[in-house]
């Protein structure tokens, strides 16, 4: 994951009061260096403390409140620097002969140093790991199989170990961040013998036991992990690979997640936001309706407590232009001008499938789009129940004329609102052209923003 420093002093509340840190360092190459304590926060790095080392290397870091527990690193450049857990014991020392080497020595919080011996530990075995994968490329025959077994060994290896530090150090952040990426997998051999024989069924099996584990190991309701670069990743993951990706399937165990997380509001404002940029950004058809409902049911109502002006404007906005249009809904009606002035109503076509299309000729992308559409699709579905409602979205008549020329295009619904008094480019959404809705024979949208190539797959399960 990409990282970088941003100079901001992250104020935090905690619950401890009368207590404080103080963190002793020693960095033998550090002497007389100004050197930062910085915390993760997700996938950002925050400045919490600097301190100039003494002609030894040596310094304190100290503050009268305690630090959120989670990951820090202490920072001198690009190049130097080393990460460490902090837990619950925040008086402790740290010395290193430089800020590159793998020596650590921790005096002081048990966490602390576990976990840099944990940080050798790993390196070891990632050292291994390389080493017998060298190994398999240039083995054959049974010293292959010897190779891939002992690399099959090393995972369970890792897995042990963090196991072995939660039943060591129960109940502390040390073992629950070992463990935060820990998924169970599926034992098969717990399966009926046709499921194991069935290898969709078996894949299908492997991915409900997931979906239903992802979590086992990682409470999200931790604030500890947004001092992480673990849970955005995590929470990724699971929005984009582990869920069913349609908003049916989305939509419950998001709205589950996020009033699990209320109780906290530092997570409950990063889940909000994460999930209503996720949503409008998503690349899944349909998933723009997500980002309706978290808009209306979080930020309309006022919930959402850090949200500013200008960033409200911009929900209702994107809400006022996704709204009328999601899959599922009825197409809006609208009754435009062709191009001989007799109005055609869309919801009056008769057909089998409707294309809406919105478009201006001198969009560079339109000009490419809007004739493959007529030759590529159109002109092979046309005599199997497909239209096409066009709406020019210009008013230069001369304009649209000569495009519909070019292109041979007359045998479309080609219309137009030269005034702009049906609001189509709101009910559509034409902030970028071109426009494309599917709808079907009750003229409800069943796919949008597709390409030509997609809509032509479509039409050939829906008419061929």
């Amino acid at each position: 994951m990409k990282q970088f420093i941003v100079i901001f002093l992250f104020s935090v509340s905690t619950l401890a009061f009368g207590q404080g840190y103080k963190i002793d360092v020693n960095i033998g190459s550090g002497q007389n260096q100004m050197i930062k304590l910085t915390n993760y926060y997700l996938d950002n790095i925050y400045i919490k403390d600097s301190l100039l080392l003494d002609n030894t290397g040596s310094g304190v870091f100290h503050g009268d409140t305690l630090l959120p527990q989670g990951l820090y690193k202490i920072y001198f450049d690009d190049k130097n620097h080393f990460d460490f857990l902090l837990g619950a014991d925040q008086e402790f020392s740290i010395s290193k002969a430089s800020f590159t080497s793998s020596d650590m020595e921790i005096k002081g919080a048990t966490e602390t140093n576990e976990f840099a011996k944990y940080a050798i530990f790993l390196s070891n075995l990632q050292t291994k790991g390389a080493e017998i994968n060298k190994e398999i490329e240039t083995a054959s025959g049974e010293e292959k199989t010897k190779l891939q077994a002992e690399m099959g060994k090393l995972t369970p290896e890792l897995h042990n170990y963090w196991f072995r530090i939660k039943e060591e150090y129960p109940n502390t952040f040390l073992s629950a961040f070992l463990l935060a990426n820990y998924v169970p997998a599926l034992d098969i051999s717990t399966l009926s013998p046709e499921i194991q024989k069935n290898d969709s069924l078996l894949l299908l099996a492997r991915f409900n036991f997931q979906k239903e584990h992802f979590w086992d190991y990682f409470d999200y309701t931790d604030e500890r992990f947004l001092y992480t670069p673990l849970f955005k990743p995590k929470l990724e993951t699971w929005f984009t690979k582990v869920l069913v990706q349609n908003y049916d399937s989305i939509k419950p165990p998001v709205y589950k997640f996020i009033e699990d997380v209320r109780p906290n509001k530092r997570i409950f404002q990063f889940a909000v936001s994460w999930f209503l940029n996720s949503s409008i950004n998503s690349n899944i058809m349909g998933l723009d309706a997500l980002f309706v409902d978290l808009a209306r049911t979080y930020y309309f109502s006022g919930q959402a407590f850090w949200t500013t002006e200008e960033s409200m404007k911009k929900i209702r906005e994107n809400v006022v232009f996704a709204e009328h249009n999601l899959i599922g809904q009825i197409a809006p009606d609208l009754t435009l001008e062709n191009i001989d002035g007799e109005f055609v109503n869309l919801h009056k076509i008769e057909s089998k499938i409707t294309i809406l299309l919105i478009y201006e000729p001198n969009c560079s992308h339109c000009k490419v789009f809007v004739p493959q559409l007529h030759s590529e699709v159109f002109e092979k579905y046309k005599d199997k129940g497909l239209a096409v409602y066009a709406i020019y979205s210009m008013d230069n008549k001369e304009e649209w004329s000569e495009f519909l020329i070019k292109n041979g295009m007359f045998d479309w619904y080609n219309v137009w609102d030269e005034t702009h008094i049906s609001q189509f480019k709101i009910l559509y959404d034409a902030r970028k052209t071109p426009a494309v809705f599917i709808l079907d024979a009750n003229k409800k949208i069943i796919a949008k923003g597709m390409s030509v190539e997609q809509i032509g797959n479509l039409m050939k399960n829906l008419l061929d």
